[in-house]
């Protein structure tokens, strides 16, 4: 039992090892968030999308998402409180984040993830395409799939990653959770809620999960 106690706990060593290996690769890739949304803007007005598949519908998203980011941009506030937290922040932290411009939950996350990034000196925030950096989707899978936005905090003073989070905001998923358990999927009609409780919510739940995971709350 003792033997296979420690091939368990080596194993999961060994795991760790290659996603901070992986994630520190990536890091050198990544783009900040102003790149990110101007390649964004770009495709949008060219009639493009990131990815390997060029799609009327992924095209249509892309513009909404584009859209949708400047307005989140505007939109999303971060109280003096909360600013005082993240800027007392003492460990340095980077975010990585998986996106692609076609994602309606990276469109409403990312702006604000960003917000939250620049109050605090200490934290560093960059973005990478799903599609062109899989191995690193696949080692970061939500239940098995590779859902974005997901976002992987690394603490670069320990170099470990300290959390994760995504693809949707807390609250967003036990809605989505609550809609898959009643109806078998994502309703047309889910959807539209969806967005309008982005809306109303203006970033304040995503700013909540974050606090949490840096237990900064």
């Amino acid at each position: 039992m003792a033997q296979c106690t420690f091939e368990k706990i080596n194993f999961m060593e060994v795991l760790e090892k290659n996603r901070l290996e992986i994630v520190r690769e990536y890091l050198q890739k990544g783009i900040d968030y102003r790149t990110y949304s101007e390649l964004v803007s770009e495709l949008a007005k060219s009639g493009k999308t990131t990815g390997p598949v060029q799609s009327d519908a992924l095209i249509n998203y892309t513009k909404l998402g584009d859209r949708r980011m400047v307005r989140w941009e505007k939109t999303f506030k971060i109280s003096e409180e909360d600013q005082q937290k993240l800027s007392n922040l003492d460990r340095q932290l980077v975010f990585l984040a998986l996106s692609e411009s076609w994602c309606g939950d990276a469109a409403a996350s990312l702006p604000v993830i960003s917000k939250i990034a620049e109050a605090s000196p200490n934290i560093t925030f960059k973005i990478v395409l799903r599609d062109e950096s899989l191995d690193l989707m696949d080692a970061f899978l939500t239940k098995g799939a590779r859902s974005i936005p997901k976002v992987i905090v690394l603490d670069k003073n320990k170099n470990e990653i300290v959390g994760e989070w995504g693809p949707r905001p807390s609250i967003a998923t036990k809605m989505v959770e609550d809609c898959k358990r009643q109806h078998g999927k994502l309703t047309d009609e889910f959807k539209q809620e969806l967005q309008v409780w982005y809306n109303k919510n203006k970033g304040q739940n995503i700013l909540e999960d974050i606090l949490e995971l840096l237990a900064l709350e």
